[in-house]
């Protein structure tokens, strides 16, 4: 997805270079950039060249909004907490204690010392210390006065990021952020037709729609015209158009209704429309003068003049006040830390007056540098040209002045960049990890290894899996989405899908990825590991209990096996079985059901395997299942969103932190309605929920990890989720050219090679 989930996440997980963001439309392909002017540096030293997709120029600490442009400012900044190997917060970056990881202690040295306290009343505490003596590449000091500045530009009510550290439960942010609206949403909460003109003029309102309905008008027509141009849509066709864009606008519309469906889905959000949406176009190509509107702060009642919660407790200390447990917080104070004398005004800067660094309510100054990010990081941003960002080392590194002077993002298309490090002109990329990617860096090696001469790769797990989903709700018996009955049909599926795992993965993915049993990200400190006690491998017991599969069987005998237990849950769930057979449904329930899948239309899918080999054992039995392979993924998220889709395969992406409340907290266990929010599975369990909320509640990781492991158990029971791969990515080093032993070692998906890349050498010519 090119919008990216929140960019404080993000900072804290930047050492996770080359996380896996493309734009929500297809592009067409950009020519290499093999041979970019700009590489060169000015004393002839050879600069770390590497290659990247493409930027979008906001280098932005507050308002970027893809995985590159934050890898671009990130290399530049410093944050206030940095994470471990495993994705947890160091919690002691100055005092620098050691943690264990794969055999080795390894230290975090980091900007802060945080101590964190849970009080009588339910309140939370996070007193932190900050590390003395440290500057910024311009030379100027980094005190608390930048981190405050920082807070209070996140926090501020015109604040439109990704970031969502207003939305912490700290003490006195509500009162704070009151009182305050964007011109851009006043305009249009009220309306074209408004005549209150208490918050703005006329003028302002008829000059606002002039452009935003000309901004949409060419945001459909640019959509349309690409649609027409790759052959996704006739000339003219607009509904056709609209259509392959995810996008309904009935047979014969015009682009202006197109325009109105746009309008329809993004609202006010205009910035967030044309940067989803545009096929080519910036949001200043298409709206040059929204920032006067979504950037303007209009004061609309009364508000606190600072935020309670946030408050200086010494020279170099401060403190956030909570007032409730949140156990994901922590990640959201891994903000980066941006000097107020270059982002904002130190003239406007006074603690004790309440004043902040810059007007509230005005963010322009911090809008401005939005392509030229300065910080304490461990290297320099120079200029971005010619596809190319620059970067020289910062002398002033807390760390120490990185080994190599001269870093260059190079932008590269997928094709160019394994092909760049054969050839010489990229050092370290991130091609797509497929089985010709694995063939292709074995032949250039010539030892039939991934690791060589030539190539060097490192390989971790996909912050994410995938799975196969069938919704309770469309797949149950009597319309009782958690009865026995309805949870064992959907286990006549999930125990036949299970079976055919293996084969499907290890064809699409080779060594590449491995199949998985719970329904989470490998990734996560939450996942059961095989090594514990209660492991499970998914769906493979029988309707009594007993294990399906014994050592001795071969494939053939397990898929036979599988059958046999899936009859057994069939006849559970009320089918008429007779002579192997299953001859009639219970009432609510089916003999045919349908499966969709975003293959292309061509079957490339890694789940696309299983659903075939699924169909055809199910049909031995009795029972139909037709894969419906979809040349347009967006139809699968329309027909989710409109309770169309019985079952489905897709992937997640994970965070750190293995919060489940998003996509399986239900809310029945306070009266809501399931289905909204619980990613379609339609779970409505109680006790799922009041774990989901348990976990939420606390901060202690072992605890947390035995409440997940419940809450993972009951998902497994619902069989509304079938979890299918972990697949693997991976980061290649020209062997040649860099020297790997001083690459980061033990490299993880949250624990990138930019963590260190301080200490990376080039091998001498």
């Amino acid at each position: 997805m090119k919008k990216i989930l929140a960019i404080v996440l993000a900072l804290a997980l930047f050492v996770t270079a080359f996380a896996s963001c493309s734009p929500k439309k297809p592009s067409s392909d950009e020519p290499g950039t093999t041979a970019a002017p700009g590489l060169e540096t000015e004393d002839g030293s050879t600069p770390l060249v590497v290659g990247y997709s493409n930027f979008s120029s906001k280098f932005s600490p507050f308002f970027s909004e893809t995985a590159y442009d934050q890898d671009v400012w990130a290399l530049t900044s410093v944050s206030l907490l940095g994470n471990d190997r495993l994705g947890a917060i160091v919690e002691k970056g100055i005092t620098v204690e050691k943690i264990p990881y794969n055999g080795t202690d390894y230290e975090y040295p980091g900007m802060s010392d945080l101590t964190i306290t849970t009080n009588d009343d339910g309140t939370v505490d996070y007193d932190f210390v900050l590390r003395d003596g440290v500057k910024f590449s311009d030379g100027e000091a980094l005190t608390i006065d930048d981190v405050i500045f920082t807070m209070y530009v996140y926090a501020d009510p015109t604040y439109d990021g990704s970031t969502t550290f207003f939305a912490l439960p700290i003490k006195g942010m509500e009162e704070y952020r009151s009182g305050m609206d964007t011109l851009l949403n006043l305009i249009f909460k009220a309306g074209k037709d408004n005549t209150d003109f208490t918050y703005f003029t006329e003028e302002e309102q008829n000059a606002f729609w002039e452009k935003y309905d000309k901004a949409t008008l060419a945001l459909a027509q640019e959509i349309v015209d690409y649609c027409v141009e790759n052959k996704l849509a006739e000339e003219g066709d607009v509904s056709a158009a609209a259509g392959a864009w995810g996008f309904e606008v009935a047979e014969g519309g015009t682009v202006e209704d197109f325009a109105a469906a746009l309008t329809e889905s993004y609202g006010s959000d205009v910035a967030g429309m044309i940067n989803t949406e545009a096929a080519g176009s910036s949001v200043e190509d298409l709206f040059p003068d929204l920032g006067d509107y979504s950037g303007k702060g209009i004061k609309t009642g009364d508000s606190a003049a600072n935020i309670e919660g946030i408050q200086k407790t010494g020279d170099n200390s401060f403190r956030v006040s909570l007032t409730k447990v949140d156990a994901t917080a922590i990640y959201q104070f891994a903000i980066p830390i941006a000097p107020l004398h270059y982002y904002g005004d130190p003239a406007k800067f006074d603690y004790d007056k309440n004043q902040f660094g810059f007007d509230k309510g005005d963010l322009s100054a911090v809008r401005a540098k939005t392509t030229q990010p300065l910080g304490a990081g461990p290297y320099k941003f120079v200029k971005f040209e010619n596809g190319v960002v620059s970067f020289e080392a910062n002398e002033n590194y807390f760390l120490g002045a990185p080994k190599i002077k001269y870093v260059r993002f190079l932008e590269s298309n997928d094709t160019d960049k394994l092909n760049g490090v054969i050839t010489g002109t990229i050092d370290i990329t991130d091609p797509s990890y497929s089985v010709d990617a694995v063939k292709a860096i074995k032949e250039a090696n010539g030892n039939d290894s991934v690791n060589g001469d030539k190539i060097t790769t490192s390989t971790v797990d996909n912050l994410g899996y995938g799975y196969l989903a069938m919704s309770a709700k469309a797949v149950n018996v009597g319309g009782d989405v958690g009865s026995d009955a309805s949870k064992n049909l959907r286990k006549a599926f999930a125990t036949v899908f299970a079976v055919y795992r293996d084969v499907t993965v290890d064809s699409y993915y080779s060594e590449t990825a491995e199949v998985i049993n719970y329904p989470i990200s490998n990734t996560s400190w939450a996942a059961p590991r095989k090594t514990d006690a209660d492991y499970a491998i998914a769906f493979s017991k029988d309707v009594d209990g007993n294990e399906i599969y014994t050592s001795d069987m071969d494939v053939e005998a397990k898929y036979a096996a599988a059958l046999k237990a899936a009859l057994g849950y069939f006849e559970a769930a009320g089918y008429t079985v007779e002579d192997g057979k299953v001859t009639a449904a219970p009432e609510g329930a089916k003999l045919e059901y349908e499966v969709w899948i975003p293959a292309d239309g061509t079957g490339d899918h890694p789940s696309f395997m299983m659903l075939n080999l699924a169909a055809d054992a199910l049909k031995t039995i009795g029972i139909t299942l037709t894969v419906k392979d979809l040349a347009n993924p967006a139809d699968l998220w329309e027909a989710l969103d409109a309770d169309q889709v019985p079952m489905w395969c897709a992937a997640w992406g994970a965070t750190p932190d293995p919060d489940m409340y998003q996509v399986y907290y239900s809310g029945v266990e306070s009266g809501l309605t399931p289905g909204k929010d619980n990613a379609k599975y339609d779970i409505a369990d109680a006790e799922l929920d009041r774990l989901i909320l348990d976990a939420r509640s606390s901060m202690d990781q072992a605890y947390r990890k035995q409440i997940y492991k419940a809450c993972l158990d009951i998902i497994v029971d619902w069989a509304v989720e079938v979890p299918v791969y972990q697949r693997q990515n991976a980061i290649i080093f020209s062997t040649e050219r860099v020297n790997t032993a001083t690459v980061t070692p033990d490299i993880t998906p949250f624990y990138g090679w930019l963590s260190e890349i301080q200490n990376i050498e080039m091998n001498a010519k």
